[in-house]
């Protein structure tokens, strides 16, 4: 097995490689604007640093989000571009799982990353692999109550510290995890993978305008 794992749905560009039993490389930057830039250059590195081809890969792995519009395009195209190109399966997964299960807690926690608009996207957890609600966006004042006394992992929990107290590590999504995460499911059966699809929760920022200007000749 070596799985090609990333995501893009959060500011972070993250790819790893992962041998079934253990990470063999991975790479990341956090950068916003950047990721269709930064992501097949992080590819090729990882691969280097495997000192392997790519098509030694065996199947990827990609978060689907929650995440704004662009970013997370970028990183469910090029999965599917890779599984295409070298008949492989692609597995999806929520992008909150992988902050999950790199949190490593045991115990009822949730994750928040953020959302934008003063949002968040978040989801609760029973232990680092159990998640028990769906992916939502909201405002955190308007689930601080709902999440009292529980430790948050993720950007969103930095962002908003009134509302999220006891915020935990880690801040950011890392592939590595990610792939972690799908290893496990695969060698107990290959249950608990997403289609491969993007995961929004709500409309794009960008809007056609309104009232707009006929500029073509009647």
């Amino acid at each position: 097995m070596l799985l090609l794992a990333m995501d893009t749905a959060t500011p972070a560009v993250t790819v790893a490689l992962h041998d079934g039993e253990a990470v063999v490389a991975s790479s990341s930057q956090v950068d916003a604007r950047r990721h269709g830039e930064l992501l097949l250059p992080a590819v090729d590195r990882v691969l280097h640093e495997a000192g392997l081809k790519l098509d030694a890969v065996t199947g990827v792995v990609v978060g689907v989000g929650p995440g704004p519009y662009t970013g997370l395009r970028v990183g469910l195209v090029t999965a599917a571009a890779f599984s295409s190109a070298l008949g492989v399966p692609v597995h999806g997964l929520c992008t909150l799982d992988g902050l999950a299960y790199a949190s490593g807690i045991d115990g009822p926690f949730a994750v928040a990353t953020d959302a934008r608009r003063k949002e968040v996207y978040w989801a609760r957890y029973d232990d680092s692999r159990t998640r028990v609600t769906d992916a939502a966006v909201d405002r955190p004042a308007e689930i601080a109550e709902r999440l009292a006394g529980l430790p948050v992992v993720g950007a969103g929990a930095r962002l908003y510290p009134d509302a999220f107290p006891d915020a935990r590590d880690p801040e950011h999504q890392s592939a590595a995890a990610l792939a972690g995460l799908a290893a496990e499911r695969l060698a107990a059966g290959g249950e608990g993978f997403l289609d491969p699809l993007p995961m929004y929760l709500r409309r794009p920022d960008a809007q056609v305008p309104k009232n707009y200007k006929v500029v073509t000749p009647k």
